[in-house]
């Protein structure tokens, strides 16, 4: 091991031992003088956030007329949604095709692929808590508006119905 690269680890492993230091100190220099930056870690959950993101701002930008955040609002969240809808996976039975309703599809069907529940109501989470992040106004936060609700929920009453699963209507109660 060189001379330089000891003592590059050295300064290293000195800064990284050291429990005592505040953190507004610089980072150690290398031999060559080249300050060496940490990058931090995010975790998939803060990767997914940042992504989900740039793709909402990117579906603004690409809008006509272009959005900016401000005039967002559920209707505009909506129909990013449904544009999503054109990147789906998931097989959803319309009700008159023959497997509307079966857990199994023995054979092919000509209904269209949709986004499931589970990725909609993830991205839908994510952009709330990167809004809140962002701008910290959770009153005017429009991933939590009550359409966007009513419209997940309705995704997934569909979909479970679609699949074949038992769907139990909630009782209204009386006020």
């Amino acid at each position: 091991m060189s001379a330089s690269v000891a003592a590059a680890a050295a300064a290293i492993s000195g800064y990284h031992n050291s429990s005592k230091r505040d953190h507004t100190e610089q980072l150690p220099l290398t031999p060559q003088r080249v300050q060496v930056s940490v990058l931090p870690v995010f975790s998939s959950y803060e990767k997914q956030k940042r992504d989900d993101w740039n793709s909402f701002q990117e579906y603004m930008k690409n809008h006509n007329p272009h959005l900016t955040l401000s005039q967002c609002n559920g209707a505009h969240v909506l129909e990013f949604l449904h544009y999503l809808d054109q990147f789906g996976k998931t097989k959803i039975h319309a009700q008159n095709c023959s497997y509307f309703g079966k857990l199994y599809q023995p054979g092919p069907c000509p209904c269209p692929l949709k986004e499931s529940w589970n990725i909609l109501n993830g991205v839908i989470c994510r952009l709330r808590a990167a809004f809140e992040e962002n701008f910290g106004f959770y009153k005017m936060n429009p991933f939590g508006v009550g359409s966007v609700t009513l419209y997940l929920r309705e995704v997934r009453y569909v979909q479970a119905k679609a699949r074949g699963y038992i769907v139990y209507e909630k009782n209204k109660r009386m006020k």
